[in-house]
């Protein structure tokens, strides 16, 4: 059984309106993917489209754009998980190739959430509760996560003001990372006095929708080392479901499916969170960067306040986290996101991160979370 590497990261920039169609969408990350490598489309052996279909006007995009990518007759296979749809890719790739079915897979995710109006997004997004029990009742995602927040809150002593330095720092980083939606610096009393959205949660607090395409080519050892000097490999994967009903979970501290995926994901890389040199967790909204600190176990539970205090997951702290602007920053195109936090991780084991390189990272992780702890994917990567 070979070992599987990526050798190639592209990414659109993520953008509130994209005035392109899907396909042309998919190709600004998908070029860039292919010219690291120097492939060709007759050299992918099978590709995996990641997205979330409600915000798909063409139904059965992977068809459409493996036509439109050049990657026909090869095997495309749709893949749904809702937001981490492109890392759940990355695990059904690894596992084509570990099975030896393909020495060449290629995960592309993308989203054009513009698509729709924002009215008919957030009704779509409800959908992601069970549409019998829960989303009639008119339950949002951040009403959802402001459940969360509030329990943590009610807990362990958590505050508004822990909560708006997470955002704080996803500004800090996404200043200067040219691919985020969000690229201007927000000071905290900006974030404690913004409109409430949910209680606690305020427009700062929560990422906002957007239009981009990830891309990642995943490869058989020995095809790895011929197409690129700086394989990154797979070295743990791991990946958890909930109930979809917030009634059927037993804590809202935190995301029990995210604590699963990563004691699977630890155990595969024979490690544990403190041999983690960088991170990207998933922040669609600040309580949710929070509570994966203390799911992943970079911090005990309810510490993981005393982390964002002492900026111990700032560039130069003892845990580096989202140092790209997380979705806080950089916006949040579903179907692309997991690909976009991959990218990142590769870039900062390669030492390609530019402004946003952490000093000398071996170990990378990255957290994905579908809907509201319905889904988790863990991935840990190594140079």
């Amino acid at each position: 059984m070979s070992d599987v590497a990526i050798v190639g990261v592209g990414q659109s920039a993520f953008v509130r309106g994209y005035g392109g169609s899907i396909r042309e969408l998919a190709f600004e990350a998908y070029r860039e993917a292919m010219t690291e490598t120097q492939l060709k489309p007759k050299d992918i052996g099978a590709s995996i489209i990641c997205s979330a279909p409600e915000y798909d006007k063409q139904r059965t995009p992977a068809g459409v754009l493996a036509e439109y990518l050049g990657l026909i007759p090869q095997p495309t296979f749709y893949l749904e998980s809702v937001c981490s749809s492109s890392s759940m890719g990355v695990k059904v790739g690894y596992s084509l190739i570990k099975s030896g079915l393909h020495d060449v897979v290629l995960i592309l995710g993308f989203q054009k959430m513009s698509e729709i109006t924002s009215a008919e997004s957030q009704e779509r997004m409800g959908r992601g509760a069970d549409i019998i029990w829960e989303s009639p009742f008119g339950t949002m995602m951040p009403a959802y996560y402001a459940m969360h927040a509030r329990a943590h809150f009610d807990k362990y002593g958590t505050t508004e003001e822990d909560l708006a330095l997470i955002r704080v720092k996803a500004a800090t980083y996404g200043q200067i990372n040219e691919k985020a939606v969000y690229r201007k610096e927000v000071a905290l009393d900006q974030v404690l006095s913004s409109d409430v959205v949910s209680t606690p949660l305020k427009r700062f607090d929560c990422c906002a929708n957007a239009d981009g395409s990830s891309c990642l080519i995943l490869a058989r050892q020995d095809r790895a080392r011929d197409l690129t000097k700086k394989p990154i490999w797979i070295l743990g994967l791991g990946a958890a479901s909930a109930p979809v009903n917030m009634a059927g979970r037993d804590s809202l501290t935190g995301l029990k499916c995210a604590r699963e995926a990563a004691k699977e994901a630890f155990e595969m890389a024979r490690m544990g969170a403190q041999d983690v040199d960088v991170a990207e967790v998933h922040d669609c909204f600040t309580i949710a960067e929070m509570m994966a600190y203390e799911d992943l176990g970079f911090a005990k539970p309810g510490e993981g306040k005393y982390l964002i205090r002492d900026k111990e997951t700032y560039k130069d702290g003892k845990i580096p986290i989202n140092v790209d602007g997380g979705l806080l920053s950089k916006g949040h195109p579903i179907g692309a996101t997991g690909g976009s936090q991959l990218r990142t991780v590769v870039l900062q084991l390669r030492g390609e991160a530019g402004k946003m390189q952490v000093k000398n990272p071996r170990i990378g992780l990255i957290h994905n979370i579908g809907g509201v702890g319905l889904y988790a994917n863990i991935t840990i990567l190594g140079g």
